[in-house]
């Protein structure tokens, strides 16, 4: 088999397979996210990293977990959630700011090589990571990409932390663009399915879809997931973007990539079937005792 066709051969698996990839997967299949990467490397205007058990979105967790407790946790969702196929890493920090993701999937993918290993991630380190992952057995990445103009992710992204030094203005949002570009490439080389998240802010980013769509798509992307804003953060009194503004931004987007509709902002712990009932609070049943907000 070519390499080409060994690659579609693989997204049609994993779309098929993961909730977060495919439709048809959405409200059949289960997936678990292993809380392990603390820190973070940029800092969004709209993110809001915290420990609570009662939010219902991105960046949120009751509590990290060392790597070494990762397969242990995984038994424990598969048994109470059989319907698992995907071992998910997507924070509550960015997860490769740190090498406690590589390590627990290590561990996970040695004692459950059948699940479809997956992680998100800002992309600022994706691509000096990008081999280490496919080594490890990830097999579906996320990266998170708000705009591809350095001008308006300047609007978006307050500061990188790159190489030891915090960067900002229009040098960090150009590092930061030129790392996703070029992870999302190596990654897609390697075979490993791609999707792009984009969250969408008004009078921000959302006449900018369609050329973050084009981009990604040359860079090797092979879906796209809009998500509407949670104001938060420096961005607390921005509006939420409305049913029509996704319409259209997801309308926009569709010109280039494949459009995934059923994102349901899931925290960075969660487990079983993406819109049924979470089974994190059954999975996890200790307190958390750090957690850092680098």
């Amino acid at each position: 088999m070519s390499l080409g066709k060994e690659i579609k051969s693989k997204d049609i698996k994993v779309s098929r397979l993961h909730p977060c990839f495919g439709g048809k997967a959405h409200n059949k299949y289960g997936r678990i996210h292993l809380p392990v990467s603390p820190a973070c490397n940029i800092q969004c205007r709209f993110c809001s990293r915290t420990l609570n058990k009662t939010e219902e979105r991105p960046g949120v967790t009751g509590q990290v977990l060392k790597p070494e407790e990762t397969p242990a946790i995984v038994n424990k969702a598969l048994e109470l959630c059989p319907e698992i196929t995907v071992v998910g890493i997507a924070g509550p920090g960015d997860t490769l700011a740190t090498d406690n993701a590589l390590k627990a999937f290590e561990l996970v993918h040695s004692e459950h090589p059948e699940l479809i290993k997956c992680l998100s991630t800002n992309g600022l380190l994706l691509p000096q990571k990008a081999k280490q992952l496919a080594d490890v057995g990830v097999r579906s990445v996320t990266v998170t990409v708000n705009a591809v103009d350095p001008v308006i992710l300047d609007k978006i992204v307050s500061h990188i932390i790159y190489n030891g030094v915090r960067l900002t203005g229009l040098i960090a949002a150009e590092i930061l663009i030129g790392s996703q570009l070029e992870g999302i490439e190596k990654v897609a080389a390697l075979g490993v399915t791609l999707k792009v998240n984009t969250v969408l802010i008004p009078g921000v980013n959302d006449k900018h879809i369609s050329e973050i769509s084009k981009a990604v798509k040359a860079a090797g992307a092979n879906i796209y997931n809009i998500i509407p804003l949670i104001p938060q953060g420096e961005f607390i009194n921005f509006k939420a973007p409305t049913c029509d503004d996704l319409a259209q931004a997801r309308k926009s987007a569709s010109d280039f990539l494949e459009v995934f509709y059923h994102c349901k902002h899931c925290r960075a712990d969660a487990c079983g079937i993406p819109g049924k009932e979470d089974l994190s609070s059954k999975l996890y049943d200790r307190q958390p005792d750090t957690f850092s907000h680098g």
